[in-house]
């Protein structure tokens, strides 16, 4: 079963949770944070607003380059405060995506997930980047457990298969310009891939 989902941001008007929700969206990654001092200011209102409409929430953070300690202090306070870190939201998501971070992108990726799990004690960590960056940037066997999940973007149309395989592989964005119902104009959509489920991209508590 293919469960699917939007992501979020300043850029999107979202005027009826339930109408997402009747539209067959199950889950949202929302951004949060950028850098070590960026924040979204509109996703802590839309947390209670999708929950009550009985979708998923969850929340990304757009990697910078930079003090990546600083950026995951960011982000958790953040997540903390919309109550994006109990067990049952959707698993922090880190946004991959700045072109200045490719040459260490590795470091950067194995650092920052390390960092989460020491601030929070939440274990599962989703990771976005595009076809270009898993090809030709991005090991995931260097820095991904079994807790991980690989999202990613291409845009081919076809909703849950991306065309590029990974055993950690969750997520597929099969497009920017989606409609939505309840959401004015374009909006990313996703799609859950393979045996994955929405129940493999929640929130679950650090174990050693």
């Amino acid at each position: 079963m293919t469960d699917y989902g939007i992501d979020v941001s300043h850029w999107n008007n979202v005027f009826d949770w339930y109408a997402v929700s009747d539209d067959g969206i199950g889950f949202a990654s929302l951004k949060l944070t950028e850098g070590t001092g960026w924040i979204d200011s509109t996703s802590g209102d839309r947390v209670p607003a999708a929950l009550d409409a009985g979708v998923i929430p969850g929340g990304y953070h757009f990697a910078r380059p930079g003090d990546v300690a600083g950026q995951v202090d960011h982000f958790v306070g953040q997540l903390d405060e919309a109550g994006l870190l109990s067990p049952g939201c959707l698993a922090p998501m880190l946004d991959m995506e700045d072109a200045s971070l490719r040459p260490y992108a590795d470091d950067y990726v194995g650092e920052f997930i390390e960092l989460m799990r020491d601030r929070t004690e939440v274990s599962r960590i989703l990771v976005y980047a595009n076809l270009d960056w898993y090809t030709r940037v991005l090991r995931p066997d260097y820095w991904a457990d079994d807790e991980v999940r690989l999202w990613i973007a291409r845009y081919n149309g076809d909703p849950g298969n991306p065309g590029w395989e990974h055993p950690l592989l969750a997520v597929h964005q099969h497009t920017q310009t989606g409609k939505v119902s309840g959401v004015a104009g374009n909006v990313d959509r996703n799609a859950t891939v393979g045996d994955f489920t929405v129940d493999d991209l929640l929130v679950e508590e650090y174990a050693d």
